[in-house]
């Protein structure tokens, strides 16, 4: 079995935080509260409200998830096999994606969700708990579309458990997975139209899945490699 090293979080992290489905949903908040926001610095001050949320969420998730994994694995070997089967389907799912975007199932968040929180957008305006909870329920409702990465690397750590260097691992994971989304708020906060993110999202969703993809194909090999 090969322990996961820092290089691993920081690569697979980077990967997840550009997913197109977490800018998308950043990108339509703070266009909402670019409309809505009297000052500036409100629409800040949620933005990394939310964000902060998001961070927290995965976080909590990834500790709660973490020994359950473990446990999982102690029962039968078979069980990290599944979890790597798993990851290779989510990896060719998003390779489809580059070729064929929107056809047959994707790793995507459900329809009813996100017209869920469009709604929900609009009730965020000049409250930062609201904000708040729009994160911690966008993080959650995400997860078919972000997770199959962290699902991996939750995976992998699970051979030495919950342990003070996984934790620490998990907190840097989940600050580089948010990292992007402080740089495009900052952005945005410094003058920079929202509808240039949407068309450049738009522009390299493809490309960003196709990366992802191969990235879990990598990742759901290695689980396999690790138990044989």
């Amino acid at each position: 079995m090969t322990d996961i090293n820092l290089p691993i979080i920081v690569g697979a992290s980077l990967i997840d935080g550009i997913n197109p489905c977490a800018f998308g949903v950043l990108i339509f908040l703070l266009a909402y509260l670019a409309k809505t926001s009297k000052k500036k610095s409100k629409m800040l001050v949620n933005g990394l409200v939310y964000i902060f949320a998001v961070f927290l969420t995965y976080l909590f998730a990834g500790l709660l998830l973490l020994p359950i994994i473990q446990s999982l694995g102690s029962f039968s070997v078979y069980s990290y096999i599944v979890l790597a089967i798993i990851v290779i389907i989510a990896g060719l799912l998003e390779i489809k994606d580059y070729f064929w975007y929107g056809k047959g199932f994707s790793l995507s968040i459900f329809p009813s969700e996100a017209e869920r929180i469009k709604k929900y957008v609009k009730s965020v305006s000049g409250n930062p708990l609201t904000a708040f909870a729009l994160g911690v329920f966008v993080a959650l409702v995400e997860l078919p579309c972000t997770g199959a990465v962290y699902l991996a690397v939750l995976a992998l750590m699970s051979f030495t458990g919950v342990s003070v260097s996984n934790i620490l691992f998990l907190i840097i994971y989940n600050i580089i997975f948010v990292l992007p989304l402080v740089i495009i708020l900052l952005l945005v906060y410094r003058q920079s139209s929202t509808i240039k993110f949407e068309k450049w999202r738009q522009k390299h969703k493809g490309l960003m899945r196709l990366i992802t993809g191969f990235v879990l194909l990598a990742l759901g090999l290695w689980m396999i490699f690790t138990i044989l």
